[in-house]
């Protein structure tokens, strides 16, 4: 088992988590500029206005990923600092940053890897109804077309959508990401599907005006299922398991056949069409004709997963974690399972070159008296999940791993509580620190995954 000679090796970011320069150089205000601002939303009263500060040492930021070897960077654009009002006048210092960003990352040898939208649509278009507005299509084809004119020059990598299970589901259905909505569920229909033809409509604008051909994909999210044995009967349940819609409605949102078989297959999974029907808004054929618009690679972010096994009643059931189950500082389930059958499961199913475009943890890191930043635990998780996908690539078309986080950021609601990041961040100094996850990474993209060793410091 081996990844494959061109198999990419690179980190993830978004824009609001890291930028910071919230309100300078023209930048217009997003939905997450203004929800942090209320009171009680984000832990401790943080905001992303300051972040990272990468919008000034973005340079900086550049090295530190040559020095940990990064072949690619996926990193999104800030939609408001291109077009403060979400259409109409670009914003010339915002495309200037991205300018620099991109040939700095070239002039160093890592490639650029965009992602459209990373949930902080400008606030003017949310004022104008967000996504259940049904010009949203259009705003962000609008969004494509400018990244393509002044980017796909140099950028051949395009993601369009990041996640809008979470988007729309935390988003718009349970509140607790921006902009802090509990939406009736007919509301939360007409808005994913309003995302998918946004999706379709980036496609096609990203494909008329590339500069260049592009590979274009798109990046949502969910859990992996995976069997208890690998007897016929448990991995049936487990791939039964990984695309099936939630029992609660009121979390319909966290799976992967609503999000995903309309763009690959072409239309909704007949099981939801027939259960969310109460729900559901008109749908036009011209719809999936759209959202289905031909992209060439698939991606997943992926961190966890859950146990299935056949029950005696012929159904997939749950197997429960046992007490002390192992999970990450923010509590999720460590499943390394999940980064082996999850691509072959989804590679099965849509039958497209695949990414992962976030896998990671969240760990209690700290620097220590000796000024560095030991996190064996993370360097543990990652030997353990990447062994799984070494495993998934003899059976899937993997064409690369993005880790989530280049560096510590702002974790949405939990604010700067939880570090992702290969990169320490001292965010009253902003100083960065490599840790030893990252060096260990290093010798990882070295040898291209050959040398999955989990050592407590950086490999010798």
């Amino acid at each position: 088992m081996a990844f494959a000679a061109n198999f990419i090796w690179g980190a993830a970011t978004s824009a609001y988590q890291i930028e910071g320069a919230a309100a300078e150089d023209g930048k217009g205000l997003n939905l997450w500029d203004v929800y942090t601002r209320e009171p009680g939303r984000i832990l401790d009263g943080h905001t992303g206005e300051t972040a990272c500060g990468h919008y000034r040492r973005f340079r900086e930021d550049v090295r530190l990923m040559k020095e940990i070897g990064l072949q690619a960077y996926r990193f999104s654009l800030s939609w408001a600092r291109l077009l403060p009002d979400g259409v109409g006048k670009v914003n010339e210092a915002g495309v200037r940053f991205y300018d620099a960003l991109i040939d700095a990352l070239l002039e160093n040898g890592i490639e650029p890897y965009i992602t459209l939208y990373h949930w902080d649509m400008p606030y003017e278009l949310y004022k104008r109804g967000g996504w259940l507005n049904p010009g949203s299509p259009e705003w962000l084809g609008g969004l494509a077309r400018l990244a393509a004119e002044r980017f796909s020059d140099r950028v051949s990598h395009f993601f369009t959508l990041n996640e809008p299970q979470c988007f729309i589901g935390l988003g718009h259905l349970t509140g607790i990401h921006a902009p802090g909505l509990q939406c009736p569920l007919r509301d939360t229909f007409e808005m994913a599907h309003n995302a998918l033809k946004a999706h379709g409509r980036a496609v096609q604008m990203l494909r008329q005006y590339g500069k260049q051909p592009l590979e274009i994909g798109y990046a949502p999210t969910c859990s992996a299922a995976y069997p208890e044995t690998e007897t016929p009967a448990d991995i049936e349940a487990a791939r039964q398991a990984m695309f099936a819609l939630p029992e609660d409605d009121r979390n319909w949102t966290w799976n992967v056949s609503w999000w995903s078989d309309p763009v690959l297959l072409g239309h909704y999974p007949e099981e939801g069409l027939s259960r969310f029907e109460p729900y559901l808004p008109r749908f036009a054929d011209a719809d999936f004709k759209l959202i289905s618009e031909p992209i060439d690679v698939y991606a997943q972010n992926l961190y966890n997963g859950r146990c299935l096994r056949m029950g005696k009643a012929g159904k997939p059931e749950i197997v429960h974690r046992y007490p002390g189950f192992p999970k990450t500082a923010n509590g999720w389930p460590i499943t390394p399972e999940a980064l082996y059958w999850g691509p072959k499961f989804l590679s099965e199913r849509y039958r497209k070159p695949l990414y992962i475009t976030e896998n990671g943890m969240s760990c209690h890191d700290r620097k220590t008296p000796d000024g560095k930043v030991h996190d064996p635990n993370r360097i543990d998780f990652l030997t353990q999940y990447l062994r799984q996908l070494r495993r998934a690539a003899a059976e899937a078309d993997l064409r690369g791993y993005f880790h989530w986080s280049l560096m510590d950021n702002f974790e949405w609601e939990k604010g700067y509580s939880e570090r992702f990041g290969m990169i320490y961040v001292d965010y009253p100094t902003q100083e960065r620190t490599i840790k030893d996850s990252a060096r260990w990474y290093r010798e990882v993209i070295r040898t291209n995954g050959e040398n999955l060793i989990s050592n407590t410091r950086e490999p010798s």
